[in-house]
């Protein structure tokens, strides 16, 4: 299963806006995707109430794992969203 650590760029962290365009994304993808913090338990990136429970914040390190026929297209996709400032995206 292919994995990417990120740092999450977005002022919200993974909250509100950031948070829905990267739900968005995962869902664009023939992907199943999890997300977590470095030192947590993964969550299914599908999940709005999951990600943003999380509570990740700018600055924090995410790990990115999918697995499907889109994974790796999945995983540049979210890697895309979570590098790029809120006021770019």
């Amino acid at each position: 299963m292919p994995t990417r650590t990120v740092t999450v760029v977005p002022e919200a962290g993974l909250h509100a806006r950031p948070a829905s365009e990267f739900v968005e994304a995962v869902g664009e993808y023939d992907a199943d995707v999890t997300v977590a913090p470095v030192d947590g338990d993964p969550v299914n990136a599908e999940s709005m109430l999951a990600v943003t429970g999380l509570g990740v914040e700018h600055g924090d390190d995410v790990v990115l794992a999918a697995e499907g026929d889109d994974a790796e297209a999945a995983l540049a996709e979210l890697e895309t969203v979570l590098a790029t400032p809120e006021d770019e995206g």
